[in-house]
């Protein structure tokens, strides 16, 4: 107990570093970067890119022994070596997953291998809205390149093509998707596209998706992306136009040893986040589901903290509330 409120402590004192500044300034919608011909063009970036600095709650306490105070209607913590469940809140009961569904897309992509292959954008990808990297018909782009698309700017468009590219069509996929969650274990789970836009027969459960998150990080390639910060997407266009692209995940920079793994947003499923962490020779992975905007960022910090101080030894620590919602 008092190990677990000393590192809470030390995680507050090196938040607590940022600058006044940084603290008071508004908040201001993000934008990507279009460098062509010495022009900035700006695009209006997806709600989840607003910057925030995630910070400790301030009325923070342990409400009983091992109990930790989470806005998320579902969330857990995993050893990431064993897979242990160190922490968990309402586990089992499924919830929209958004973006974090991208997480089996890149995974899948990923075991395919060739990713030197390159997509050819069809019409139908294209069309697909919301967060987007305006990819067009007929423009060609490598399963490397467009797995960076997919997983920094969570980018709709680009998860459609690669999995109309990897199987054929999206219903192919999703079969594919479910197959390789049968097989990791995440049996609570139902997709239907490989970006996560609402179905309300698309779902999953925070050890699920916890489980595939592990299951991606053993892949180096995987652990090299969701740990990017920033990447220079070139279109494919005779302008050569240069998208800087910037990871959505805060913590990348916010916490200590994060090392990834992915945001996602919708507002059925509201904010989820799922990070991975590294520390004292451990590796640990969260997952927040239907949670607040702000409040991802401290969850997920106060689960990570949590995991690296309860060793994988005893049993999970499980809470259940009355008010759990399912899908």
């Amino acid at each position: 107990m008092a190990k677990f409120a000393h590192s809470l402590v030390a995680v507050l004192l090196a938040l607590t570093l940022v600058s006044p500044e940084a603290l008071c300034a508004q908040k201001k919608k993000r934008s990507k970067i279009v460098i062509k011909s010495d022009k900035i063009v700006r695009d209006h970036a997806e709600e989840d890119r607003s910057p925030v600095v995630p910070k400790m709650p301030k009325d923070f306490q342990l409400l009983q022994e091992g109990e930790i105070p989470l806005k998320a209607d579902g969330a857990i913590v995993l050893d990431g070596y064993t897979g242990k469940a160190l922490y968990e809140k309402n586990a089992d009961v499924p919830q929209y997953p958004a973006s974090t569904t991208k997480v089996m897309t890149a995974l899948l992509i990923i075991e395919a291998g060739d990713l030197d292959h390159e997509v050819i954008v069809t019409e139908e990808d294209a069309k697909v809205p919301e967060s987007s990297l305006e990819i067009k018909t007929g423009e060609h782009y490598t399963r490397r390149q467009m797995l960076y698309g997919l997983m920094l700017k969570s980018a709709n468009d680009v998860a459609h093509a690669l999995g109309r590219d990897n199987a054929g069509t999206i219903d192919a996929f999703a079969a594919k998707m479910n197959q390789r969650a049968r097989e990791l274990g995440a049996t609570n789970t139902s997709f239907r596209n490989p970006n996560g836009l609402h179905d309300p027969a698309h779902f999953t459960t925070p050890r699920d998706l916890a489980t595939i998150a592990r299951a991606a990080m053993q892949q180096p390639f995987f652990r090299t992306l969701v740990s990017t910060v920033k990447f220079p997407w070139v279109r494919a266009t005779p302008a050569a136009e240069v998208w800087e692209l910037t990871n959505h995940n805060r913590l990348l920079t916010r916490f200590e040893g994060c090392t990834g793994v992915k945001t996602g947003y919708t507002n059925p499923a509201q904010h989820t986040l799922v990070t991975a962490a590294i520390s004292r020779h451990r590796e640990v992975i969260s997952t927040v589901m239907h949670d607040g905007k702000l409040e991802k960022w401290e969850d997920s910090m106060l689960l990570l903290t949590y995991g690296f101080d309860h060793p994988p030894d005893g049993a999970a620590v499980k809470t259940t509330s009355a008010a759990a919602r399912a899908p």
